[in-house]
């Protein structure tokens, strides 16, 4: 008769090689059988029936039985009761442990009805003992039946099963925690890049983050971004010719430096296979591994359509392992997103140099309109940072103001030469027609959508505190701030330089007249720092014009350090 279909499983460490650590686990599993059935078990090999371990009462079976039913035992993987007489069976159970099985066997007294005695000299050679000690084996014993201990063999394997599968559900919960776990720091990591791909953060500073990021999830000793600028000779496309300088971000143990990773890029021709690129023992233990430091690397590039901007390594894993495609895939992603940032950014300096040549274009253009007034466009945008900067704007809103403040007279493009360049004083209608300048160049700058923000300056920077100004009458706070900043700086060039019909004003009476006009025709706010900053903006007259570019914090910090 045999019993349900399942081996019983023994949870606990796999048997190892040596004999101390196999015995021990033998023990173990004899142990759990005792726990189950109450009575010691021999445990045999699966394959030969070969004695591995014997029962405490040393009741160690038929061996010329057992040997060749260990085999069908292990084969079939059940447990079954393969001998029987009056008043004994002997019962064998196969236990997997790892890749092994090995065979329980162990012999039970059965209840006897009626008068029937048992024949121990039948059942000694079952035992694999002498009749005696088969007696003694039998008076010793606790009765069960037949169907009790089938029903009690069901149960434990039913139970070993159950424990099994707990434990394979455990160790696949312990993975996907572990799976999730680390996607999880991924798309932190991930989301994090994305909320920092901001276009005034340089393309270093994202990169530096990363690398700090990326050191937490990726088990490496070392990263490293190698930015490709384009040299005086390269651009970005990948030609074989083209020169880069580059620059190196590094975190953790990275022992190799910038030219060895160029040497690495262009060894390899990665910069023509444009991909991840993953090597290992495999590979870098090859007699031509051009970078001996570096014993598992991959390498992802900083790509954006078809610029390259650098590239990302991951250097010599941090247990001697393998990288495999989990590592490359997350570098990959933070690849993008840094190439990504990198062309936004190249893409915004691009945009930036021509929106500049445009401003500078123009501002030449009144200049060459007006040679009288030559410069006064540049001073009035210096002077009127340096009161902004006084009234505590920011730095972003200073670069616009001088923006601004280069473009403000844009308008008189449009103006006639004859009125723009009369020397004397202008009659009504000429005075009328030249008050038509800050219309015009807000006409002329509407169709630029990077110069929209320096239209309020252009359009309102005559307009006065007490409302009497042009073009449109606005009065006090009605007038956006730095269209009042400019009119200031704009009047103060104005009465200060030479023209070719008068000298400038002294000092004295242009602090007069702003003192007079402060709280009518000007801002008392723009008044009180065009005062507190009375020494710097009389050097600003007195320097050679300068081209600051868009970004005036230099030349403010060189202007405090004075």
């Amino acid at each position: 008769m045999s019993l349900p279909p399942a081996a019983l499983p023994i949870t606990g460490n796999t048997v190892g090689t040596f004999v101390p650590a196999v015995r021990h686990r033998l023990k173990q599993m004899s142990t759990e059988l005792r726990n189950y059935f109450g009575t010691s078990f021999c445990l045999r090999d699966g394959n030969t029936g070969e004695l591995m371990l014997a029962s405490d009462d040393r009741i160690l079976g038929d061996e010329s039985l057992l040997a060749s039913i260990c085999p069908g035992i292990q084969r079939e993987g059940v447990p079954a009761i393969v001998a029987e007489e009056t008043g004994c069976v002997l019962l064998a159970i196969p236990v997997r442990d790892g890749s092994s099985t090995y065979i329980g066997t162990a012999p039970f007294r059965l209840a006897i009805s009626g008068n029937t005695s048992p024949e121990f000299s039948k059942f000694s050679q079952m035992l694999g003992c002498s009749p005696k000690e088969a007696k003694r084996w039998y008076q010793a014993q606790s009765e069960w039946t037949v169907t009790s201990l089938e029903r009690m063999a069901s149960m434990v394997v039913s139970k070993a099963t159950s424990d099994s599968e707990i434990e394979r559900l455990t160790e696949e919960i312990d993975k996907v925690s572990d799976s999730l776990s680390s996607t999880y720091e991924e798309i932190s990591l991930l989301y994090g890049l994305t909320q920092n791909l901001r276009i005034s953060s340089s393309d270093s500073q994202l990169g530096d983050l990363a690398l700090n990021w990326l050191l937490e999830v990726i088990p490496c000793r070392g990263l490293s971004i190698l930015y490709q600028r384009p040299g005086s000779r390269g651009n970005r496309n990948d030609s074989a010719d083209t020169q880069y300088e580059s620059q190196l971000l590094s975190v953790g143990e990275c022992t190799v430096d910038s030219q060895m990773l160029s040497h690495l890029v262009k060894k390899l021709n990665l910069n023509e296979k444009r991909s991840a690129f993953v090597a290992n023992q495999r590979v870098t233990e090859r007699p031509d591994w051009p970078c001996p430091e570096i014993r598992q690397v991959i390498a992802v590039p900083l790509v954006e359509g078809d610029n390259i901007f650098g590239w990302l390594f991951a250097v010599n894993h941090s247990e001697d392992k393998g990288f495999g495609t989990v590592e490359a895939s997350l570098l990959s992603s933070v690849g993008t997103i840094l190439g990504i940032h990198s062309g936004n950014i190249e893409l915004y300096r691009r945009q930036s140099e021509f929106v500049t040549s445009v401003v500078r274009a123009l501002t030449s253009a009144i200049d060459a309109k007006d040679p009288y007034t030559c410069g006064h466009s540049d001073r009035v945008a210096r002077l009127a940072v340096r009161l902004a900067q006084e009234m505590g704007l920011d730095k972003e809103t200073l670069n616009l103001l001088y923006m601004a403040g280069l473009l403000h007279d844009v308008g008189k493009i449009g103006i006639d030469d004859s009125v723009l360049r009369k020397p004397g004083r202008l009659t009504d209608e000429e005075y009328e027609h030249i008050k038509l300048h800050p219309e015009l160049g807000c006409n002329i700058l509407s169709g630029l959508k990077q110069l929209e923000a320096v239209l309020p300056v252009v359009l309102h920077h005559h307009e006065q505190w007490d409302g009497k100004g042009y073009p449109h009458k606005l009065a006090g706070e009605t007038i956006p701030k730095l269209a009042r900043i400019t009119a200031v700086a704009d009047a103060y060039d104005a009465m200060s330089s030479d023209r070719p019909y008068r000298k400038g004003m002294p000092a004295d009476r242009v602090n007069e007249i702003f003192r007079e006009g402060s709280g009518t025709q000007w801002d008392p706010d723009v008044i009180e720092a065009f005062f507190a900053a009375r020494e710097d903006i009389s050097n600003i007259m007195r320097e050679e014009r300068a081209d600051l570019g868009f970004d005036v914090s230099n030349w403010i910090k060189s202007l405090q350090d004075e």
